[in-house]
């Protein structure tokens, strides 16, 4: 039986990954970058430690990463950040899984300034105090760290707990770390690609429309995760 979940928040509890994907492009370019559109929306859902080596070439930590980085953040809170919307029940959602008395902690690729303004764009924000980003591990997603990070904090097994996200990384990261995932398509991913997860769902509101023959309700799941 899972008695912790962790929350992804981008393209799971918020619609934003294309804003992000669109922020990059135009951080890319400041330095004279032409970054792919499609390709970085691909790519989101991975830090950005590990987003610009694979559109760039370049390391985060460089001079020139740092500059890009700095930008990214600046475009998306002026140009994007009024975009962002909340999916539909994502409140409601998270209501029942309290009500089911489920731990629930945040486990986001997001650094901690930027994660805490998402979580107010959400709405949830005062019923997610437990949150975990990426300054709090090494290694962004797909890497297990932040999912480790998650389970050290509030004391849960990996086998108790499970990963609720909208991308592939989500799903690699949750089982690199043995914990299962649920998987919402709302970020933009198909099935195809969340194949890893044991459920999936359109997006919160069918999460919590289907809530009482989900996982969290009296059910437990047999699961081989790889480490």
């Amino acid at each position: 039986m899972f008695s912790t979940v962790l929350l992804d928040v981008d393209g799971t509890l918020i619609d934003s990954n294309d804003q992000h994907a669109l922020s990059w492009v135009d951080a890319f370019a400041t330095e004279g970058i032409k970054a792919d559109l499609e390709e970085v929306r691909r790519l989101i859902g991975m830090g950005g430690d590990r987003l610009m080596p694979k559109v760039s070439g370049i390391d985060e930590e460089s001079p020139i990463g740092k500059r890009i980085s700095e930008r990214r953040g600046e475009i998306f809170r002026e140009k994007y950040f009024s975009e962002l919307r909340p999916f539909p029940k994502v409140r409601e959602m998270i209501l029942r899984m309290k009500d089911q008395g489920l731990q629930l902690c945040v486990a986001s690729s997001s650094d901690k300034a930027q994660l805490g303004k998402l979580l107010q764009a959400a709405g949830v924000s005062d019923l997610l105090p437990q949150t975990t980003s990426k300054d709090d591990a090494e290694s962004s997603k797909p890497a297990p760290d932040i999912i480790e990070a998650v389970l050290e904090t509030v004391g849960a097994r990996a086998r108790n707990a499970v990963m609720v996200g909208d991308t592939p990384y989500d799903i690699m990261a949750a089982k690199r770390a043995g914990v299962a995932s649920i998987a919402l398509r709302c970020g933009g991913w198909g099935d195809e690609d969340l194949a890893g997860a044991i459920a999936i769902y359109d997006d919160p509101a069918d999460l919590l429309a289907n809530f009482e023959r989900s996982v969290f309700v009296g059910h437990s799941v047999g699961l081989e995760l790889e480490g």
